[in-house]
């Protein structure tokens, strides 16, 4: 019998206290006495987020299909009970075990957003894990970083022992070999550093030294041991249809954010949005074939109780045999009687007669991301979507009985002029009166609703808009403030609703995601001063991050206002994601000239992925 780590008068006094007792179905449970190395995995956010990622359960399954290894997972503790294990010195607990976390061999945080950067201190500082790499002894847990953000983990690079740069799939055994290896001959932890760094995708900051010009910017990356490489390749999953998928997901006891079976049906996109990290990192396309997909949507069903199924994936209308895919679906789903969500499809006649086949007896809202509001801007991004395109399908939905449409945009894109933000209210206003010359009067059940929501541009490695300039606060809510004035000169105003992001937040991202080695310091005292959960805009407090730049001496604009040199040496250079920086540039310099890019499958544009020898670039393209 497991005894919890905290006591029955503690979870009473919690909210949500099912977040922390572990035991839900489908969670591993092996004896530690059997296992060698013991792997906490670690989602620095709150147990619903955390919850919710397909990448976790992904790596989970996989680690405890080893004999030798045991993994666990653990989460950020929410307010309430960070403040009451810290009163009663509670230390950081796996949910599995419910032993303290500083006891495990590994420490695993995926870095799935630039948001949680203090919740990883806050993992660390409640584990009792030295915050900085750097004062960790034999005793402590080897605190390894994975997920998206680890394509620049500059920012964080003094907290984490090592990173592992790509999807999780390949590496790990290797890793885990080595530290038995390390532990058996009894080597010292820098020993087992070194030896992790020529593992390919492993990269160990503490064998680096960054050098900066009098500007600021990187001089230079200094290696430290020769052992270190000078490039790390990212690591990729070359057969999707023959690596590890979880057949028994965790069941949380409570709602989570996405309480479903998740079915991944492809990694990577061929649309190329110059704006997007994600479409860059994951390329090339890869596809899981149909027959590994209807295996593991039967198994996961039959193994969860989940009554809902969700397609994941940059693009799902893109995956090649998706009408068989939904028409297995739909039958194995109305049998069972199970609801499917189809996110990220594109609206057309395909997708709308699906939607109208599983969304049979209630027509949720449509959603639609332009990006932009003028055709100009969207070629300038690369979205590949027109104006005829996008009213298309909005005629197409309505005539199918859809009256609710969300419609998603960015504000502070490079190169946006007025005109594109009013672009933005002109096309929400198109859409509603496609509407009314669609549906006649008498059949209408009310006015439509169309929800524009704003986001801000914030550049991020590996795009081509990596060089682009990133606005101020102010300039953000100006735009907002002009997209909503905008929008009240519409004929249609009272059927336009209009959202938008926080503009500070946004700035702070900016930060992160293409700062460097300095911006650790900042990270350490703004946490020191009482940040955590920056995600959270109840949580988020902008004027001590402001007051902890300028106590450590960094300047905020220096990582976001000014529009990078197309020669300068960029913090996340010595990662080779796949895509060359020549072919980043070229991009770059298309934007500038608003020339729009065919996508993989039209024609192949020669970015480097090819030279993995897989997925779409292995395809005939299309006459």
């Amino acid at each position: 019998m497991r005894k919890l780590a905290l006591s029955d008068e503690i979870l009473m006094q919690v909210e949500k206290p099912a977040r922390y007792i572990g035991g839900e179905v489908n969670a591993v449970m092996k004896r530690k006495e059997q296992v060698k190395v013991r792997f906490a995995m670690c989602f620095p956010d709150v147990y619903e987020i955390g919850m919710s990622h397909l990448g976790i359960q992904i790596i989970y399954d996989m680690l405890n299909q080893f004999e030798d290894v045991w993994c666990e997972r653990v989460y950020s503790p929410w307010v309430d009970l960070d403040a009451i294990m810290r009163k009663e010195n509670i230390p950081l607990f796996a949910l599995e075990s419910q032993d303290p976390v500083k006891e495990f061999d590994f420490l695993g945080i995926t870095l799935q957003y630039e948001m949680c950067y203090t919740n990883i201190l806050q993992v660390l500082d409640l584990a009792g894990i030295p915050l900085l790499a750097k004062d960790r002894s034999e005793k402590d847990p080897i605190v390894i970083g994975g997920g998206p953000c680890t394509y620049n983990p500059e920012p964080i690079c003094d907290f984490f022992d090592l990173f592992y740069i790509g999807e999780g799939e390949t590496q790990y055994r290797t890793l885990i070999d080595l530290y038995e290896e390390y532990k058996e001959k009894g080597m010292g932890r820098a020993w087992f550093l070194e030896h992790a760094a020529q593992i390919p995708g492993i990269y160990v900051p503490s064998l680096y030294e960054e050098l900066y010009n009098e500007d600021g910017t990187v001089k230079e990356r200094k290696k430290l041991s020769e052992k270190a490489p000078d490039i790390i390749m990212k690591e990729m999953v070359k057969d999707v249809s023959d690596t590890y998928y979880p057949m028994k997901p965790v069941v949380p006891f409570i709602k989570v954010t996405q309480d479903r079976v998740v079915l991944e049906i492809q990694r990577g996109c061929i649309r190329g949005c110059r704006f997007c990290q994600a479409g860059q990192l994951y390329r090339p396309v890869r596809e899981r074939n149909l027959e590994f997909l209807k295996k593991y949507a039967i198994a996961m069903l039959e193994n969860t109780g989940h009554e809902e199924i969700s397609l994941s994936s940059l693009s799902s209308s893109d995956y090649s045999q998706l009408p068989e895919l939904i028409d297995f679906l739909i039958e194995e789903c109305s049998r069972r009687k199970i609801n499917i969500s189809l996110p990220s499809l594109r609206i057309d006649a395909f997708s709308l007669d699906v939607m109208n086949k599983v969304q049979d007896v209630k027509k949720s809202s449509l959603t639609f991301a332009p990006e932009a509001g003028s055709q100009r801007l969207r070629d300038v991004i690369n979205k590949g979507l027109t104006e005829e395109v996008i009213l298309n399908g909005a005629k197409l939905a309505f005539e199918g009985g859809w009256t609710r449409v969300k419609l998603y945009f960015m504000l502070g894109l490079p190169f946006e002029t007025e005109e594109d933000i009013k672009g933005i209210a002109e096309l929400s206003n198109k859409i509603a009166a496609t509407f009314y010359e669609t549906v006649p009067k008498e059949k209408r059940n009310g006015k439509v609703q169309i929800v524009a929501s704003t986001s801000f541009f914030i550049p991020k490695p590996f795009t081509p808009f990596q060089w682009a300039s990133q606005c101020r606060k102010e300039e953000f809510l100006d735009k907002a403030y002009l997209t909503r004035k905008s929008i009240t000169e519409q004929l249609n105003q009272k059927s336009i609703k209009y959202n938008w992001h926080e503009a500070d937040v946004s700035v702070l991202e900016g930060i992160m995601a293409r700062g460097d080695r300095k911006i650790n310091q900042v990270i350490l005292k703004a946490y020191e001063m009482g940040c955590v959960y920056d995600a959270w805009s109840e949580y988020y407090k902008n004027d001590v991050w402001m007051q902890a730049f300028e106590d450590c001496g960094v300047d905020p604009d220096f990582y976001t206002v000014r529009e990078r040199r197309e020669d300068e040496i960029f913090p996340w250079d010595f990662i080779d994601c796949g895509v060359s920086k020549n072919f980043l540039l070229r991009e770059w310099h298309r934007a500038q000239e608003e020339t729009v890019t065919p996508n993989c499958r039209k024609q192949c544009q020669g970015c480097g992925a090819a030279r993995f020898g897989t997925g779409v670039c292995l395809e005939e393209k299309e006459a």
